[in-house]
């Protein structure tokens, strides 16, 4: 009732200041869009086949992507993983995002880790006419970025990760203002792994992390164009390993995110000569929500309480992801997930499945995606893989 009310209020000043003139409510989008959306796909197949998840998962090669704090708790002295996947292959063969990444323990209680992120958008080709040569051009965006994990205490570690990235998505040949936009960010998280705790007819161990990624100013992509947010995102999620013996254990995680990214408001306009079009000397009003032109801090904060809907509509804009992983012998894995977006927020829902190998110091994962959604997901039916090489294995002990 309060908030119909101080709508009505709203509305009739809006009519007070511009006579008897109609107030025009467009049909609005409550979709919650950024810059470099890339950086929120899953690169490796582990993540995928879990249902985008790996903020508490345990540690493996990829963990820079989702929670870099995992590596202090890493049995392994280093890795390298690289990683490949296709994009909208149903419609092209030469989108795709390709990932590459590093870790090295220092010491009992510390690492260091980088990675590359590269999503190409294929060979365009730009003709004037149907006899002209064409000019090929090759949109693409990237992001390079460093961490640095500590251990607290013997189940707890942090981490800090600084991230450059580059977006050339405007295509010069077509818009001479266009230019590549890029800007700095930075990630803070944080990882827990209980001991090993013994039950009635199994083993246990309880996991949970929390990250904050993407953080960082607002960046353009030409010198007069309107300035965009980073997909700044918050990541919660828990898990629980019931370790039946030494040689087999299933692991159950769930996971919850949400943009810190100020939700569009609801906006209208002044129709002062009633035709229902809005034209340049008729004003825009806000008729629900707040103003997102706001600072990458300030729309932090705002982001928990600003959805034209109100809290009804913010619960909507979390997402969750469920899944499990069943080992063997710590050489065979087996996947499952799957991921939900409210309809209202962009409609993504899919189930996932993946498996994993490992021989010697190699691990190999694939992972396959089936949409739930009415919206056709530019992954569906995309076959991922990974590769990750070991080094110094058994090196370190957690458990």
């Amino acid at each position: 009732m309060k908030k119909i009310l101080t709508l009505t209020i709203a509305i009739t000043l809006v009519n007070v200041s511009f006579g008897q003139n109609t107030v025009v409510f467009p049909d609005q989008s409550s979709v919650i869009t950024t810059g470099i959306p890339f950086m929120l796909v899953a690169p490796d197949a582990r993540s995928a086949a879990l249902g985008d998840m790996g903020v508490a998962t345990s540690v493996d090669g990829f963990s820079q992507q989702y929670n870099p704090a995992k590596y202090a708790f890493s049995e392994t002295k280093s890795g390298v993983g690289v990683s490949f996947t296709p994009y909208l292959t149903r419609l092209v063969n030469d989108i795709s995002i390709s990932y590459a990444t590093y870790f090295n323990r220092l010491s009992d209680f510390s690492a260091v880790s980088a990675s590359v992120k590269y999503f190409s958008l294929g060979e365009i080709v730009l003709t004037q006419d149907a006899t002209s040569p064409g000019t090929p051009v090759k949109p693409n965006e990237y992001a390079i970025d460093v961490a640095y994990s500590l251990k607290l205490n013997d189940q707890f570690a942090m981490a800090v990760g600084l991230r450059y990235f580059r977006s050339a998505l405007r295509i010069g040949q077509v818009d001479p203002n266009a230019n590549p936009g890029s800007s700095f960010g930075a990630d803070i998280t944080g990882y827990y792994q209980s001991e090993e705790n013994a039950y009635d007819s199994f083993n246990g161990r309880w996991r949970a992390g929390f990250a904050i990624q993407n953080l960082g100013p607002k960046f353009s992509y030409d010198d007069g164009g309107q300035d965009v947010f980073q997909p700044t995102n918050l990541r919660l999620g828990g898990g629980f390993d019931f370790i039946f013996d030494q040689n087999s254990k299933l692991a159950v995680t769930a996971e919850i995110a949400k943009l810190l990214v100020p939700t569009p408001p609801e906006l209208g306009f002044v129709d002062t000569d009633d035709d229902g079009q809005q034209d340049s000397d008729e004003p825009t009003i806000i008729t629900a929500g707040q103003s997102n032109d706001v600072s990458f801090l300030s729309g932090v904060f705002q982001s928990f309480g600003d959805a034209p809907g109100g809290f009804s509509e913010e619960i909507k804009e979390f997402t969750y992801s469920i899944g499990a992983e069943y080992t063997y012998n710590n050489s065979f894995a087996l996947r499952a997930g799957y991921f939900n977006e409210a309809e209202e927020k962009g409609a993504r829902r899919f189930f996932a499945l993946g498996a994993g190998f490992k021989y010697t110091t190699i691990n190999l994962d694939l992972s396959y995606l089936f949409s739930a959604s009415r919206v056709q997901s530019p992954l569906e039916n995309t076959l991922r893989f990974s590769l990750t090489f070991n080094f110094g294995d058994g090196s370190y002990t957690e458990y």
